[in-house]
């Protein structure tokens, strides 16, 4: 199958809107280096559940004449990416050693009885889960490291990291989220 060939079969999947997006983020990104992970990353942030949709990985990858496997890769290599839709909030638990030491492990096991997970919900082992709450309020995630040995146990709310987290600290921090203000 051609580029092109493969471009008019995807291009029923996404809107006008959505196409002359990606195409002007080509635009603006042409010949610069990193320019893939650039248009991933505001494509991904343009969508209202941060990830990235089948179709337009398809879409970009013959617009820019790259094999579809190749644009996957990158966005399954690159933690930042999501391959499926994401909770409004998300809360990324530490795993690392001095973490789970400190007890990030009975962290994520509270957690995921707070927000309700279901084993079939998640992705993963303990060690690198992704679970979406069925109401997409919450995403739970698991990370090797933050590198913020010195904090453990560490976790990330929303983008913020929290240091010395116990399980009171974390449970009040999703009740606040679950409110619509933060602890």
């Amino acid at each position: 199958m051609t580029a092109s060939s493969s471009l008019d079969s995807q291009s029923v999947s996404l809107s006008q809107k959505d196409q002359e997006f990606i195409d002007g983020l080509i635009a603006k990104h042409k010949d610069q280096p990193g320019m893939l992970l650039s248009i991933l990353e505001e494509i991904q942030d343009s969508q209202p559940h941060r990830y990235l949709p089948m179709g337009v990985l398809d879409y970009l990858a013959a617009k820019v004449g790259l094999p579809p496997a190749q644009v996957y890769s990158v966005a399954t290599f690159y933690s930042l990416f999501n391959l499926k839709p994401q909770g409004e909030h998300t809360i990324c638990i530490c795993r690392g050693t001095a973490c789970h030491t400190r007890g990030s492990r009975n962290l994520l096991e509270r957690l995921k009885l707070q927000l309700g997970l279901k084993e079939e919900e998640e992705e993963g082992s303990a060690d690198k889960l992704s679970a979406t709450t069925p109401d997409r309020r919450f995403t739970l995630r698991t990370v090797a490291c933050f590198g913020q040995c010195a904090l453990a146990p560490v976790v990330e709310v929303d983008h913020t990291i929290l240091g010395h987290v116990n399980e009171r600290t974390l449970e009040r921090e999703v009740r606040a989220l679950s409110k619509g203000k933060r602890a």
